[in-house]
């Protein structure tokens, strides 16, 4: 994303590529649904969602949107990601799918209770 660095969320969006950003409004609606106590901040260039620790994060791309949540929630979901582009760190969606909006919505729950359980069994 060429030009000044974003410094929030919106920001980040309006800078990503015009295609994805629908799809990017979407996908962080729905995980600010998820972690509406999350403070969203950008680290490393892009959108991250913190409660107090990494809850989940999400970047744009050229042709599709990576959602990041800690690998041990990958991991969890991982024969549901079966039929998806994901990698051992993150789901990829290409802009012209549709959003698995339900398996990003329990990913992202799963996030949210370990945080807020405060587990400390390798989660992150």
């Amino acid at each position: 994303m060429p030009g000044k660095l974003p410094a929030t969320h919106a920001e980040y969006i309006r800078a990503a590529p015009a295609e994805g950003q629908p799809m990017l409004r979407q996908l962080h609606a729905l995980l600010k649904r998820v972690a509406p106590r999350a403070e969203e901040a950008i680290k490393w260039g892009n959108p991250f969602f913190v409660e107090p620790r990494f809850v989940f994060a999400f970047s744009a791309h050229k042709q599709h949107l990576s959602f990041a949540p800690p690998q041990a929630a990958l991991d969890r979901f991982r024969n549901e990601l079966e039929g998806h582009q994901a990698t051992k760190h993150m789901l990829k969606v290409r802009y012209d799918q549709p959003l698995p909006e339900t398996l990003i919505r329990r990913i992202a729950e799963y996030s949210v209770q370990r945080v807020s359980e405060r587990q400390d069994d390798g989660f992150w």
